[in-house]
C-alpha cells in the first residue's frame, strides 16, 4: 500500500439486505448473510493500489447487516468546483478527465466498473489530483444485488444502464442475476461530469428523477448529445467557446451506443490528449515478497539519507502505509462506528418505534413509513489521528528509520531498542495492544521482511520475541523459507479440472471454521477450494485427509488475498511437521508418532502416564486429530495463531511438548476421571490458557533430549544445497534430530512393534553424556564431569551385570543388574541401589546396558 501522505482516512456505512429466516440454499444450511459475502468480495479490493484511486483499507461488520468501509479520503472534491459556479478551464478539464480515466483504466485492468461515479466521488488531494472514491461499490455488492439501494447517481447513469432497469431476485436459493454493466457506462458518467465542469454548474436539476431518467433515454433519437445538453441548460454560448479537445472529448464520452464508445485505453492514447499525458510517467506496481522480478528495480532513494530523522517536524507517521496507519489507529482507541455515531450518521431507533399502527392477519402491516435507514447515506467521515499522533508523540524519527546490525550470531536478543525492553517482558496480549510497541516491532519487522532472504536470520531472532499480528502471515512465509515466483508456480497448477477428491473437499469446507466471518464467505470457500485442489493436484503421491482443510485455514486466513502464498505456506509447513502423514496407507506414520507422543508424556509426566494407561485412554483416542491438523481443529484461529508463531520457530518434535502441555493443564481433572469421563472431556475440550500452554512447551522442549523424540518415518535430512546455507544458524533450536550429524554414539532405529512395547523413549548416548554433563576427548572412553552444573540432577541405572559395571561405567551412576533384579512376583529386589533409586523418584533416570542392534522394520 501507499505511504498515507497528506491524504487522511475515511468511514462511511450501508446496509446489505437482510435474508428470510424460514429459508435454506441449495445445500440445506441456512444462507449466507450478504453481509458477510460483500465482506468476502471486499477484501481483493484491498490489493487494487493506484495514485489515482482511493486506498481500500477495511470492512467491519454490525448489527442488522450493517457494514463500515474505511478508506483513503479527500475533504474536497469536483463537487467542491461545482458549487463555485464558475467554468472550469479547458486545460484543467484535461487534466482532470485523464487522470479520471487512469483510474478508471486500472480498475477495468481488474474486473471492476465504477457505475457510482459522480463528483462527489471524483476527489482532490492537497496538490489537486483525482482520486476515485467508493469505485468498490458495485463489486462489493454484487452488481447491486445484496444491497436494497440502486448503485449510482440518476444524473449520470448511462442510458444502457437505466434500460436495463433495477433487478431484484426474489429467489435467493437460485437467482438469476443481472447484466453487470460494462466499463463504457462509467465513460458516460465521466462525460456528463465533464460537461457540468464546462458549464460551471449541474445537469437535470429542475426535473425529478423519473424526468431525469426518461430525458437521458430519449438522447438515444438525437444526432448532437453535447448540443442538445447545452440548448436544454441554456449554455449553447458556453460550449461553443470550448477548444476543439474539449468538443471531441466530450462527444467520444457521450455516445450514446455503448459499441459505439471508445474503452479508456484508446481514449488515454488519443491525441487530445497529447498535451498533458507527458507530465504522467507511466505507473508500476511496486513489486510484492515473492516475485521473480527484482524488488529494487524502481527503488528510489533520498538524495541525502543522513537527513532522514534530522527534521523535527517531518512527520513520520504519513510515510507508513495506510494499511499501517489504520491498525495503529485502531490500537490507539479508534472505533469505526463510534465515529460515525459521533456524527450522527448511525442513529439508533428505540425497537417500540419500529412497531406497525394497523396489523392484518396475513401480516400485512400498515401506519409505519418506510425504513431510510435501508438506503444509501453517501457522507464519509472523516478519521481523526490526533489520538494517534498524541500517543506517539514521544515517538523520535529513529524508531521509523532503525538499524539493522549484521550480526550472523546464532541467536541472540532482540533488536528492539532499549525504550521497549519493559514492554517486551509483558505478556504477549498487553503486547499486542501496545500502540507503540507495535509500531516499532512493525517498522523493524517490515525492514527486516524487505531484506529476505538476506536478512533471514535476524526475523528468525526477532519472531523469538514475537511477530506483529499485521506482519504474520509474510513472517511465517519467511520463516518457513518460502521464496522464489511463487505466483508462476500456482497458477501453472490445474485447479479446474474435476478429481475424486473434488467431493469430500465440497462437504469439508462449510465445516472448517465457520465462525469466523471471512472464512464462511462464498469467497472464503471459492479460495479454499482452489489452495486445497492445487495441494492434491501438485502431490499426487499424497491424498486428500480431512483435517487438510483446518490445516490450510491460517494460511488462508492471514494471505486471503494471496493464494499463490497461503499455497506456498502449507506445501512448506506439510513437509516439515506432518512428513508422509497424508499418504493414501499413513498408519505406520501415524502409530509412531502417536507412540513417541506416549512415551514423551511418560518421560514428563509419569503419574500421569500410569493413569492413562491403566485406564485405557491411549493417544489414539483424542491426539490423531491434534497432530494431524497440527491443533488447528481444536482450538480457534485466534489462539492458533500464538501457537503457531512458536511451533514455527522448533522442529517437527515441538508439537509433542504442546501435546503434553495440553494435558498438563488438564491432569488433575483426567487423573481424578476413568475412561468415560476423559471421553466426555475430550470430546468438548474445555478452554486451555494458550499463552501458559506456549510457556509450558517451550519448557518442555527445552529438557527433551533430542533423541527422545526420534522417529524413522521423519522428513530425512536435507541436502546442503536445499539448506541455501542458512539452517545451520538456526540448528541449535529448529533442527530436527535426524539432521545432525551421525556417529557411533547417535540412536539408532527399531521395529515399530519394539517401539510400542517401550512405556519410556531412549535415548542416544550423545544425549546421555550431554545430560550428565561429561566431558572429555571424542574418542575417550572414559569421559569426566563437568565443572559446572545447570541442568536437573539426572540419576544414571547401569543394568548390566556387575562384572561389566565394575570393568568401566558412568562416573555417580549406580549398578541394578536386569538378570537379579526382579521378584518372582515382579517387585524390584530391594537393595542399596533400589533404595538410591526411590529417592530420586520425580527426577530424570536413565538406564543403560549393552549395546544391542536392532533392525527397523
Amino acid at each position: 500500500m501507499f505511504p498515507l501522505k497528506d491524504t487522511e482516512m475515511g468511514a462511511s456505512t450501508f446496509f446489505a439486505s437482510a435474508l428470510p429466516h424460514d429459508v435454506c440454499g441449495s445445500n440445506g444450511l441456512p444462507l449466507t448473510p450478504n453481509s458477510i459475502k460483500i465482506l468476502g468480495r471486499f477484501q481483493i479490493l484491498k490489493t487494487i493500489t493506484h495514485p489515482r484511486l482511493c486506498q481500500y483499507v477495511d470492512i467491519t461488520r454490525g448489527k442488522h447487516e450493517r457494514l463500515v468501509v474505511a478508506a483513503e479520503h479527500c475533504e474536497k472534491s469536483l463537487e467542491d468546483l461545482l458549487r463555485e459556479r464558475k467554468p472550469v478551464s479547458s486545460s484543467r478539464i484535461l487534466c482532470i478527465a485523464y487522470e479520471v480515466l487512469q483510474g478508471l483504466q486500472y480498475m477495468n485492468k481488474h474486473g471492476m466498473v465504477h457505475r457510482a461515479l459522480s463528483p462527489c466521488n471524483i476527489l482532490l488531494d492537497r496538490k489537486g489530483h483525482v482520486k476515485l472514491a467508493k469505485f468498490g461499490l458495485y463489486h462489493m455488492t454484487a452488481q447491486g444485488v445484496d444491497v436494497d439501494f440502486p448503485i449510482g447517481y440518476p444524473s449520470y447513469l448511462a442510458p444502457e444502464v437505466i434500460a436495463q432497469g433495477i433487478v431484484k431476485p426474489n429467489d435467493h436459493a437460485q437467482c438469476e442475476k443481472p447484466l453487470p454493466s460494462g466499463p463504457k457506462s462509467d465513460l458516460w458518467s465521466l462525460g456528463i461530469i465533464l460537461f457540468e465542469l464546462c458549464m460551471g454548474r449541474k445537469l437535470f436539476q429542475s426535473l425529478d428523477i423519473a424526468e431525469r431518467l426518461k430525458f437521458i433515454i430519449m438522447l438515444g433519437c438525437v444526432d448532437d448529445i453535447v448540443t442538445v445538453l447545452a440548448e436544454e441548460h441554456g449554455c449553447l454560448d458556453v460550449i461553443k467557446d470550448l477548444s476543439e479537445n474539449i468538443i471531441s472529448l466530450l462527444k467520444k464520452c457521450l455516445t450514446f451506443q455503448p459499441s459505439k464508445r471508445q474503452v479508456f485505453k484508446e481514449l488515454l492514447h488519443d491525441s487530445l490528449f497529447s498535451e498533458v499525458s507527458s507530465a504522467y510517467p507511466p505507473f508500476h506496481k511496486p513489486v510484492g515478497l515473492f516475485s521473480s522480478s527484482p524488488r529494487c528495480a524502481n527503488l528510489t532513494l533520498p538524495e541525502d539519507i543522513s537527513q532522514l530523522c534530522k527534521d523535527e517536524d517531518n512527520d513520520y507517521l504519513a510515510e507508513r502505509s495506510i494499511e499501517e496507519v489504520y491498525y495503529l489507529w485502531c490500537l490507539a482507541g479508534g472505533d469505526l462506528e463510534k465515529e460515525l455515531v459521533n456524527k450522527e450518521i448511525i442513529r439508533s431507533k428505540p425497537p417500540v418505534c419500529t412497531l406497525p399502527n394497523f396489523l392484518l392477519e396475513d401480516g400485512e402491516s400498515f401506519g409505519q413509513g418506510r425504513d431510510r435507514s435501508s438506503l444509501l447515506d453517501d457522507t464519509t467521515v472523516t478519521l481523526s489521528l490526533c489520538q494517534l499522533r498524541n500517543r506517539l508523540k514521544d515517538v523520535g524519527g529513529e524508531a521509523f528509520y532503525p538499524l539493522l546490525e549484521d550480526d550472523q550470531s546464532t541467536l541472540p536478543h532482540s533488536n528492539s531498542s532499549n525504550e521497549l525492553s519493559a514492554a517486551a517482558s509483558l505478556p504477549l496480549i498487553i503486547r499486542e495492544r501496545d500502540t507503540e510497541y507495535q509500531l516499532n516491532r512493525i517498522v523493524l519487522f517490515d525492514r527486516l521482511l524487505k531484506a529476505y532472504p538476506y536478512k533471514k536470520n535476524q526475523i528468525w531472532k526477532e519472531a523469538r520475541v514475537d511477530i506483529p499480528p499485521l506482519l504474520r502471515g509474510i513472517t511465517w512465509a519467511a520463516l518457513l523459507g518460502v521464496e522464489g515466483a511463487i505466483e508462476a508456480k500456482y497458477d501453472a497448477i490445474d485447479k479446474d479440472t474435476p478429481i475424486p477428491t473434488d467431493r469430500q473437499i465440497e462437504v469439508d469446507i462449510p465445516r472448517c471454521h465457520q465462525y469466523d466471518e471471512l472464512l464462511s464467505s462464498p469467497e472464503g470457500h471459492a479460495k479454499f477450494r482452489r489452495v486445497l485442489k492445487a495441494w492434491v493436484v501438485s502431490h499426487p503421491d499424497l491424498v486428500y485427509w480431512q483435517g487438510l482443510d483446518s490445516l490450510c485455514a491460517p494460511f488462508l486466513y492471514l494471505n486471503f488475498n494471496n493464494e499463490a502464498l497461503a499455497y506456498a505456506c502449507m506445501s512448506a509447513f506439510i513437509p516439515k511437521y506432518l512428513y508422509n502423514f497424508f499418504l493414501k496407507d499413513n498408519s505406520h506414520v501415524i502409530q509412531e508418532y502417536l507412540t513417541v507422543f506416549s512415551q514423551m508424556i511418560a518421560f514428563h509426566d509419569p503419574e500421569l502416564s500410569n493413569h492413562l494407561n491403566e485406564i485405557g485412554f491411549i493417544p489414539d483416542l483424542y491426539a490423531i486429530p491434534w497432530f494431524l491438523t497440527m491443533f488447528t481443529h481444536v482450538f480457534p484461529l485466534h489462539k492458533i495463531f500464538h501457537l503457531w508463531d512458536t511451533l514455527l520457530l522448533g522442529n517437527s518434535s515441538f508439537p509433542f511438548c504442546i501435546g503434553v502441555a495440553i494435558l498438563q493443564q488438564l491432569r488433575d481433572r483426567l487423573l481424578a476421571n476413568g475412561f468415560n469421563e476423559c471421553i466426555l472431556l475430550f470430546s468438548d475440550l474445555p478452554e486451555i490458557d494458550i499463552e501458559r500452554c506456549v510457556r509450558e512447551s517451550i519448557n518442555l522442549f527445552r529438557w527433551t533430549p533430542k533423541s527422545a523424540t526420534y522417529r524413522q518415518y521423519a522428513q530425512p535430512p536435507r541436502q546442503a544445497s536445499e539448506t541455501n546455507g542458512t539452517r545451520s544458524s538456526m540448528s541449535c533450536f529448529s533442527a530436527d534430530y535426524q539432521e545432525a550429524p551421525r556417529s557411533d554414539l547417535s540412536r539408532d532405529s527399531i521395529k515399530l512393534d519394539d517401539l510400542k512395547a517401550e512405556v519410556s523413549p531412549r535415548i542416544s548416548a550423545e544425549d546421555l553424556i550431554d545430560l550428565c554433563e561429561l566431558t572429555g576427548p571424542s574418542h575417550s572412553k572414559t569421559p569426566v564431569k563437568k565443572t559446572k552444573s545447570s541442568k536437573p540432577k539426572l540419576l544414571v541405572v547401569d543394568i548390566r551385570n556387575s562384572e561389566d559395571f565394575n570393568r568401566g561405567h558412568i562416573s555417580g551412576s549406580i549398578n541394578v543388574p536386569f538378570a537379579s533384579a526382579f521378584t518372582a512376583e515382579g517387585d524390584l529386589v530391594q537393595c542399596p541401589a533400589t533404595a538410591t533409586l526411590q529417592s530420586f523418584k520425580g527426577r530424570v533416570v536413565v538406564i543403560v546396558g549393552n549395546a544391542v542392534k536392532n533392525t527397523a522394520a
